[in-house]
């Protein structure tokens, strides 16, 4: 019966919008299953798009339904993700199968059910691979083929903000609930387990809490960073994590940074850290960030031009994040000012939303300009000088190029004449602390950086 009713409202549709608005929202439409007598259910391909409609076309959809079924009093849009609420399954004995073939990248057997906090649509096989992520993606998908029982325990994945470390997180517990089925696998940030850690506290129920974590077979935790300077939490977690390792369960974690970088952690636990492996993500190059738009127009049902894709990926290098937030500013502006999708509108777009700066400025350019500002010449900042006033400008350099560039930390040190991508992070931290107390090198960085961009 609904279905009927959707088809002919559809064709209302395509007759009273334009063809490209007609093709962005409402061509994409399926109905939902789980559709009742008097609620019309519509499944977009994903939040943004169900959002979207619910905010300016609901009563105009709703009003063409009414034409064609007197029963329909409502009218409601929900994202692919969510169109089936997931379920826990019950708790069984360990299971004795064994784990999948290695060439198998997801499971076919069982379907993935989720628990809060793990986001089905976070896989492997929807994991863009390219030479910045390949051995963390194997890695990862080691462990989740045989948790607990290879040496990467525990695993560490650490890199900058939006790079898929969350992906590779969630993609490994999604694997392990749909191959092990009997496995509990606990995800979680590093600020719910504390918050957690803190009400149980304040409850009276740390024995709960502490047999929730030291009883499940795979732990995920993001961001271990923030348990920076959580001295009471660093103490729970420390024999948490022991309990775990000791029992042969398997511990996955995320970072922003290496572990003997992190700041404010307690040294037992950064070397239980370092027990394992621990490996890091870059940022996606110019094949992979084109790759990655590709999969993301296909996932969402957009028709983008391939050069428009070329194009953003050329000009958007600092993580994924950026590439998908790009990608929904398009679709928006393009759909509300009915205009079609072209290279001139993604230029405008573009412009606005990324700093030219961080696109454009080489290492080259910066060691020289750092150079010039401090008088000092450029091949003493390559070379292993350690006079007092070079290492404060080669450290200022590196901090300069960090923070206005998208080279890696590697890239960085080999410009510094071969350094270590940790002897960058040292300088990082060096001249942030330096400037959080030195009015006058803030003002030194800020005339560097000003004199640095590219109008």
């Amino acid at each position: 019966m609904h279905a009927n009713i959707w088809e002919k409202t559809l064709k209302d549709i395509a007759e009273s919008v334009d063809e490209h608005r007609y093709q962005t929202w409402f061509s994409p439409l399926r109905l939902a299953d789980n559709t009742d007598q008097t609620t019309l259910v519509l499944v977009a391909p994903n939040r943004f798009v169900s959002d979207f409609l619910d905010q300016h076309y609901k009563e105009r959809v709703l009003s063409l339904l009414r034409r064609h079924s007197s029963q329909i009093r409502d009218v409601s849009f929900v994202s692919s993700e969510n169109a089936q609420p997931p379920t826990d399954p019950p708790r069984e004995a360990k299971s004795t199968s064994p784990p999948p073939q290695r060439q198998s990248k997801q499971p076919p057997v069982r379907q993935v059910v989720s628990q809060p906090g793990l986001n089905k649509r976070f896989a492997f096989d929807s994991f863009v691979v390219g030479s910045g992520n390949e051995f963390a993606k194997s890695a990862a998908l080691a462990v989740a083929e045989a948790p607990g029982k290879t040496k990467f325990n525990p695993l560490l994945i650490y890199g900058g903000v939006g790079l898929g470390k969350t992906h590779l997180l969630q993609a490994i517990g999604n694997y392990v609930r749909s191959a092990y089925p009997d496995h509990h696998v606990l995800y979680l940030t590093s600020e719910e387990f504390y918050l957690q850690f803190i009400d149980a506290i304040k409850n009276n129920n740390t024995k709960t809490f502490t047999s929730r974590y030291r009883t499940c077979d795979l732990l995920l935790v993001d961001d271990v960073q923030f348990f920076s300077g959580k001295e009471s939490t660093q103490e729970e977690f420390f024999y948490t994590f022991n309990s775990l390792y000791q029992n042969g369960k398997q511990i996955v974690l995320t970072s922003d940074l290496p572990p003997a970088t992190l700041k404010g952690l307690q040294d037992r636990l950064i070397s239980r850290f370092q027990w394992g492996l621990c490996v890091d993500i870059q940022p996606p190059d110019l094949e992979t960030r084109v790759a990655i738009l590709k999969r993301k127009a296909e996932e969402d049902n957009l028709n983008i031009p391939e050069n428009v894709l070329y194009y953003i990926g050329e000009n958007v290098s600092s993580n994924i994040r950026e590439l998908e937030g790009i990608i929904i500013r398009i679709l928006a502006y393009a759909s509300i000012t009915k205009t079609d999708i072209t290279i001139d509108l993604v230029k405008t777009i573009v412009k606005r939303s990324v700093q030219p700066e961080k696109a454009r400025v080489s290492l080259d350019h910066v060691i020289q300009t750092v150079a010039d500002f401090y008088k000092v010449p450029v091949n003493n900042i390559r070379d292993k000088n350690r006079r007092k006033e070079v290492a404060h400008c080669r450290q200022v350099a590196m901090y300069i190029a960090k923070n206005i560039t998208n080279f890696s930390l590697k890239t960085i040190g080999l410009n510094f004449g071969g350094r270590d991508h940790s002897t960058v992070i040292h300088a990082i931290h060096q001249i942030d602390d330096l400037r959080k107390k030195d009015a006058s090198l803030r003002r030194d960085i800020d005339y560097i950086i000003n004199s640095l961009k590219i109008e």
